[in-house]
């Protein structure tokens, strides 16, 4: 029997099953970065979570459109463009790609569709000439702002009133506004900034317009589910449902609203102002793209995850214990709704690796096809996706001693054993361990493999 999907969905602060608005039609948009610095850990998150969402959708429907953007026009892309001495196009431009390295590091697939805003801003003055015409947006000295208040439905995704969501947010103070609470959906730019012709003049949108534009060009008024993280619920997410549903005329935006939980570091919230800031780049070249693709299912994706050496080290030994069995197959083993079943609940992958981790056991004891459908359950989450041989080899770049000069302290290790110098095997033994590489005595013989 096919299991149901469920998700819990922050519009309604419950945990649903999912009923898509098409069967045939799956439609998902995520946020995606904004391209002004370097992707970190806590960016690697919900690149991850609604990776696995797209897996799991994929495998209940027959067409899923996943949608995620780039935002390439922002005030933090002028500002780090300006500090750092180049040009706002080449700033966009180099950290696109580096986002997109990070995405098949994390061994992450493709979205259908990654927009960029700046390619888009025809769509986006014209949703702004809609919401002005509808009387929920209006101009002043060149600029356009949303009026919250003829929005009857704002806040309810927040799950707060107006005056409670005003009082503890920042709100940008203008003489331009009719009221504290509205939010900009066009200003006018710089001389040294990036512009656009619009009936309101040169400039440029709003940051919150731009998914709301992108969002219905390719998935339409209406569709099943829009994510991202918790730091993007209010304003953003928002004043997007607020937007989009005032100028398509439509009673609801998204379905299903998913958001995932900070990442911290001592407990403490990543963000560069705490200085605690980690690259995704700066881990490729001494860590698996496996090894943090693991660490960032190792949590709830509702709960907050605490990223540090000890959780990356478990991972990796893990990994590497479940390379024990690999097999380099060629055609994978459809994974049953039985063993899916954590995942089909809400996105658990805690209670899915659990399951990994029983699969693991009886392949470890059992039959070829036991070790084919472990590695096959492991490859739908995107893990165990290197052959053993580039593991290996992966693991051996990290390891600062060659072969020939393991080979030599094994032989060291044993003439010590053979006249008894226990102490200086014990020794050698431990000097290995440290480089990175385990020996094991059976049979008489001496092996070794890098942990």
């Amino acid at each position: 029997m096919s299991l149901d999907i469920f998700l819990t969905n922050n519009l309604t602060n419950k945990k649903e099953k999912f009923i898509p608005k098409d069967k045939n039609n799956v439609r998902m948009y995520v946020c995606g970065p904004t391209v002004y610095d370097d992707p970190h850990i806590g960016n690697a998150r919900p690149v991850v979570v609604f990776d696995i969402l797209f897996k799991i959708l994929k495998n209940k429907y027959p067409n899923v459109t996943y949608v995620r953007n780039i935002t390439d026009v922002d005030d933090k892309i002028i500002k780090s463009s300006k500090e750092n001495n180049i040009s706002i196009s080449e700033l966009t431009k180099k950290i696109t790609q580096s986002f997109n390295e990070d995405c098949i590091y994390l061994n992450c697939e493709q979205p259908n569709h990654e927009p960029k805003a700046t390619e888009h801003i025809s769509e986006m003055i014209e949703m702004i000439s809609e919401l002005i015409k509808k009387g929920f947006a209006y101009e002043n000295n060149k600029h356009v702002y949303f009026e919250v208040k003829k929005f009857k439905d704002y806040g309810q995704l927040s799950n707060k009133k107006l005056d409670e969501l005003v009082a503890g947010s920042r709100i940008e103070v203008s003489d331009n506004k009719k009221n504290p609470e509205d939010f900009v959906l066009w200003k006018p730019s710089e001389t040294d900034e990036p512009s656009w012709d619009s009936p309101w003049g040169k400039g440029r949108p709003g940051w919150h317009l731009e998914c709301s534009a992108m969002s219905k060009k390719y998935l339409g008024n209406e569709f099943d589910v829009h994510g991202g993280g918790v730091d993007l619920l209010f304003p953003h997410h928002e004043n997007e449902i607020a937007q989009s549903r005032c100028a398509n005329d439509s009673k609801a935006f998204a379905n299903y609203w998913l958001h995932n939980a900070f990442i911290t570091m001592s407990n403490e919230k990543m963000a560069k102002s705490q200085g605690n800031i980690l690259k995704i780049k700066d881990f490729r070249n001494n860590k698996s793209g496996q090894v943090l693709r693991m660490a960032l299912m190792s949590a709830h994706y509702r709960q907050p995850l605490d990223w540090n050496d000890k959780l990356l080290e478990e991972c990796e030994n893990t990994i590497s214990k479940w390379y024990n069995v690999y097999l380099n197959i060629k055609t994978k083993l459809k994974i049953s709704d039985e063993i899916l079943k954590p995942l089909l609940d809400d996105l658990n992958t805690p209670g899915y690796i659990a399951n990994l981790h029983k699969l693991y056991e009886k392949a470890a004891k059992g039959s070829d096809e036991d070790k084919i459908l472990f590695i096959s359950a492991c490859n739908f989450i995107g893990l165990l996706n290197e052959t053993k041989e580039d593991w290996l080899k992966f693991k051996k770049n990290k390891v600062s001693i060659s072969e020939n000069e393991i080979l030599i302290k094994i032989n060291q290790r044993n003439e010590a054993r053979v006249n008894k110098n226990y102490k200086e095997a014990d020794k050698i033994r431990d000097e290995l361990l440290d480089k990175g590489v385990l020996i094991e005595d059976k049979d008489g013989k001496t092996t070794w493999k890098f942990k």
